[in-house]
């Protein structure tokens, strides 16, 4: 029990709504779950218990909303069977009716609970007292996407575990089993792990594994040694992990250029490409894709190799893009950006790529992530753990990773030795600016505080400040609950004009470049709907009245956005702070979205 507790606690910053336990003691399965956090699950454990085997799980709902019922674990109609499951079957209405007209029963709305009876079912109907014959059997009749974690009452020391399209990592210790879905849960136990691949069963005891497929070919899976180092965190000192992570991009951006930077011949340098500069050359047009802030930081990323490469690059939502019917072209590089390396829809969207004969890079920060382990080839962010759910260093990275690559292939066709020169020497100096900006907290605590009184803002941006105004109206919207909408700078007057009042503030991102006079037009039109301007920028004076105005230190061109992201990380954490909110764990979302 203490170590599923531990197990759970460490998860906690994926984003829940419910947490519980099954503890597997002599032939009876004990159930403990509750609606909330895992500490109230606590509250009604008890002291201890002479189980060995258990399994838990912090429910983010699907099917169903937060309550007791619905919370995981799920037990079949006779206490026999116990289930916990990340994913969504998506014909579990199909199969529920099936099992009611056998006479099933059911306490929840999940679908979950679904696969939990109808393995209860297959176990029952082929009376061979095997239970992974009956999970496997199981899942060949469900369609979507699970990792599940099975325990039955009559199988003691035995747990079955599967997965598809949710990850499933088998922890291997001394004489003891572990699984979970995020290596950080295993690292006080053990180094040794495996990763189970989709349509994967493995049956696990204290001391044995055996993985096979759905149809019960055995398979060789040699086991993998993580990192501890690297999974080990604690908030350091911070109020939050929220503010930690914002204070840890200096640090970080430094691993990320650590290693990259060729000054011999003025370029990046990088070594999980698995392609030669021949190769590199033949690719006309690159396609980025991503969800969430992997998307805005992937469509900063393609305008920054479009302007520097000269190379067509767009991004796209991965989650679009999988169901269009995409053409996959064999002359476009497909570039996945996922921070966790397990967002669901964009593995799917590589998976698609990869069916159609296309080639695809990842840009994750999880070693041997579900992404980085389907792409083989790319670029680790190497932020290091990030535990709150919204993404602060590791966008920072992405963003200093992808203006890499921008380089990496601009030195392969347009640009000239001296111009990656300036650009390296941009690069070297970022983590120290961007230590300038976090120095200055204090006073984007002011302006959070101050802004977060209101109940919604526009955040506006041109080209790469679009993308910009887009992660600072999510991360407000994400934390703060304050209702944020982003638009490119053009796009106000052709309607959200209309809804400028002063109780609406807007965000403006204007670095001092040739757009900036159309930017301060923006500011004009906004003013003159009486709409507080908190403007951020990089001139000494911006020549326009403004209510709150931001400068930042000057970059590149390629790497300013790095530096004027800096102040909306903060604003929105202030404002988030300031409201009361949660800010490391904001509701209804999940740090890693494995579902659809």
């Amino acid at each position: 029990m203490p170590v599923l507790m531990e197990g759970l606690s460490r998860l906690e910053y994926r984003g829940y709504d419910s947490a519980g336990i099954a503890l597997l003691r002599g032939k009876k399965l004990d159930v403990f779950k509750r609606c909330g956090r895992v500490a109230q699950l606590q509250t009604i454990l008890p002291k201890r218990s002479a189980a060995v085997c258990g399994i838990g799980h912090t429910r983010w709902a699907t099917h169903g909303e937060p309550s007791d019922e619905n919370a995981h674990p799920h037990l079949d109609n006779a206490g026999e069977i116990a289930l916990v499951h990340n994913g969504i079957i998506e014909n579990a209405a199909e199969i529920k009716t099936f099992l009611e007209q056998l006479g099933h029963v059911f306490q929840s709305e999940t679908d979950s609970e679904v696969l939990t009876v109808l393995i209860a079912h297959e176990l029952r109907e082929a009376g061979d007292h095997d239970l992974t014959g009956a999970v496997r059997r199981s899942l060949l009749r469900v369609a979507g996407t699970y990792g599940i974690a099975v325990l039955g009452k009559d199988f003691p020391d035995e747990m079955v575990v599967a997965r598809n399209g949710s990850p499933v990592i088998i922890g291997i210790g001394d004489r003891e089993t572990f699984v979970a879905s995020d290596a950080t849960a295993l690292v006080p136990y053990t180094r040794q792990v495996i990763y189970l691949e989709d349509g994967e069963v493995a049956r696990l005891t204290p001391s044995t594994h055996e993985v096979q497929d759905l149809q019960a070919v055995v398979a060789d899976k040699p086991a993998s040694t993580i990192d501890i180092e690297d999974m080990l965190v604690d908030l350091g000192g911070h109020e939050h992990f929220t503010r930690k992570e914002i204070f840890e991009q200096p640090e970080a951006l430094l691993r990320v250029l650590r290693g990259r930077v060729d000054q011999r011949f003025n370029t990046a340098h990088f070594g999980g490409l698995n392609l030669d500069a021949r190769q590199m050359m033949g690719f006309h047009r690159i396609k980025l894709l991503g969800c969430g802030s992997a998307l805005i930081s992937a469509t900063i990323g393609a305008s920054m190799i479009e302007r520097l490469a000269r190379l067509p690059a767009d991004a796209e939502s991965a989650a679009e893009f999988r169901y269009r019917n995409p053409i996959i072209d064999q002359t476009t590089l497909y570039i996945a950006v996922s921070q966790s390396g397990e967002t669901h829809d964009t593995l799917a969207a590589v998976q698609e790529i990869q069916r159609k004969g296309g080639h695809v890079l990842g840009v994750v920060n999880v070693v041997g992530s579900s992404i980085a382990r389907q792409c083989g080839a790319g670029i680790y962010l190497h932020a290091g753990p990030e535990i709150a759910v919204v993404s602060t260093k590791t966008f920072t990275n992405t963003l200093a990773a992808l203006a890499l690559f921008a380089l990496y292939i601009g030195r392969m066709r347009d640009v000239a030795p001296a111009e990656g020169g300036r650009i390296i020497e941009a690069l070297q100096a970022l983590p120290a600016q961007v230590q300038q900006l976090i120095d200055r907290a204090d006073e984007f605590e002011v302006v959070g505080r101050q802004y977060a009184e209101y109940d919604r803002a526009y955040f506006v941006g041109r080209c790469e400040g679009y993308g910009l105004a887009q992660e600072g109206a999510l991360k407000l919207k994400e934390i703060s609950y304050i209702h944020a909408d982003a638009y490119p700078a053009s796009e106000l007057k052709h309607g959200p004009l209309a809804l400028i009042d002063a109780r609406t503030p807007t965000f403006v991102i204007i670095p001092d470049d040739d757009l900036q006079s159309k930017n301060l037009s923006t500011i004009s039109e906004i003013r003159a709907r009486k709409g507080p301007v908190i403007a951020i920028g990089q001139a000494a004076t911006l020549g326009t009245e403004v209510d709150t105005y931001v400068q930042v230190p000057r970059s590149h061109p390629l790497l300013d956005p790095i530096l004027l992201l800096i102040p909306l990380q903060f604003i929105a954490y202030h404002a988030a702070i300031a409201r009361g909110c949660d800010v490391d764990k904001p509701r209804n979302l999940a740090k890693s979205v494995t579902v659809e």
